[in-house]
Formats: C-alpha cells, structure tokens, sequence
C-alpha cells in the first residue's frame, strides 16, 4: 500500500516534499527528478526555492513527464517554457540537463524510444512528482493506458483539453496530441510523489490507492511500486475510507524514514 500523507493545505504538502527532494540533493548532487506540470505540483517548486538557496543544484538532472504534439517550445504553454519557468530558472538548474520529450512533429514516430534512451543513460528517476487528474490520469496517461506502456504519443480526452483550456486563449488552442512518459515508465522510478488538492480530486485519489487496479483507472498503477508518498489536503482526502488510519500511521512513523 501507498504511504498516504494527509495534510492541513497545498503549501504544507509542498514544503513537506521539497525538504525530502532537498535531503535527497544533498546526499546525491547528481540526483535525477521527475518534474510534473500544471498547477497541482507548483507548492513543491515554491518551497524547494528557499530549501536550495543554499545548494549546489548544478548537477540535479530532470526529466518532465510530457509536451504537447506540434506546439512551437517557445509557446508560453508548451510544457518546456513552463519548466523552465518554473522550476529550471527559479531554482538556478542547469537548462541543459532538464529534458522535455519532443513534441515536434517531425520525428514524432521515434521521439518517444528517444525519451526512453535518455532517462535509462541518465540510471533512472530518483524522484517522480505526480499529479491526478479528476479521470485518474497521470502524466497524459488517459483511461484505457496500459500499466506497461512506455513514452508514447497519446490522443486528449475532451476532458482533458477542456481541463487544460484555462491556460490557453481557448480550448481549441489546446492541442489534441501529446507526448508522454506511459505507466510503466512511471513505474521504473524509484519514489513516487503523488501530490492531489481540493474536494475535486477526491473520487479519483480514493479510486487510485483504495480501490482495485485498472487500466480505467490509469493513477491505480501506483499501487504496483514499493515506493509511493501519496501526499493530499483533507479536502483530497475526504473520500478515504481509511483516512483515520493514515493519520495515526504518519503520526507514529519513525522520523529517520523521511517519506
């Protein structure tokens, strides 16, 4: 079973994973990230400003989950332009070792076995920062997602583009196509974060860690790894059915074990 973390708000959840992704730093220099976009993982890059201030991050390798097929990289919402904004700036990373699958078109019918080339010589992903959409899904991993596919083109759900519609001009703006680490992918890493806020995310954080695993249920593969933080709000959480023991089971855990 996932380790479920619940806490008072997001900015409680981002400090708490920052401190481990800065201990984690501090023992490796080299250490590989796997960096999730959107609005849910941005309490962790916030909180890991002050935790880095004074490290040596120039070493740190990332690895983004996903991009959009065919938007230009200098588009404001293409997902290399927001973790560079996000995080690869913020944090004083070095721009060359943070890799975002290539969404170009041209090529596009081997940039996924390329993606997956360049994180087994980078020896993997350390650390996994996920997101859940309200459909279950990680990365663009939409329902239906094989727990052993690989990085790979994938087509939108409409929810999905209609989800991401409030950062473009209009949902038909948003590209119908993407480009993103598959389920067995996210598997390899050695710790996954899952990080869910709000009353919205609830069905689906429950499904995903309490009920049984499904390919319709693309986040339930989290339950095959021997290494998962779920970190939640008590409105995220407010569908546990075992949310009482959580808390007594965080509460008494040994503090030498981190998350």
């Amino acid at each position: 079973m996932a380790e479920i973390v619940i806490v008072e708000n997001a900015e409680k959840a981002g400090a708490l994973v920052a401190d481990e992704i800065a201990r984690l730093i501090a023992s490796r220099p080299d250490t590989v990230l796997g960096l999730a976009t959107g609005s849910t993982p941005l309490p962790v890059y916030a909180a890991l400003r002050t935790r880095l201030a004074d490290q040596d991050v120039s070493k740190v390798r990332a690895f983004a989950l996903d991009e959009y097929v065919g938007i230009d990289p200098a588009h404001p919402e293409s997902y290399r332009s927001v973790i560079s904004r996000e995080v690869v700036e913020p944090l004083g990373l070095t721009p060359e070792l943070v890799h975002v699958p290539n969404g170009a078109v041209d090529g596009i019918e081997h940039a996924g076995d390329d993606y997956e080339a360049k994180i087994k010589a980078a020896g993997g992903i350390d650390l996994q920062i996920l997101g859940i959409g309200t459909d279950g899904h990680i990365g663009f991993n939409e329902p239906g997602s094989s727990f052993a596919s690989q990085t790979r083109v994938k087509t939108l759900t409409e929810r999905t583009r209609e989800d991401n519609a409030r950062f473009f001009d209009s949902i038909d703006d948003v590209p119908r196509h993407c480009i993103t680490q598959g389920l067995g992918t996210i598997l390899e890493a050695r710790h996954l974060v899952l990080l869910a806020f709000g009353e919205g995310k609830a069905r689906a954080v429950a499904e995903a860690v309490e009920g049984p695993m499904s390919a319709f249920m693309p986040a339930s593969a989290v339950q095959l790894h021997p290494h998962v933080t779920v970190v939640v709000d008590e409105a995220a959480a407010s569908q546990l059915k075992l949310a009482d023991y959580y808390r007594y089971s965080y509460d008494n855990k040994p503090a030498w074990q981190g998350i």
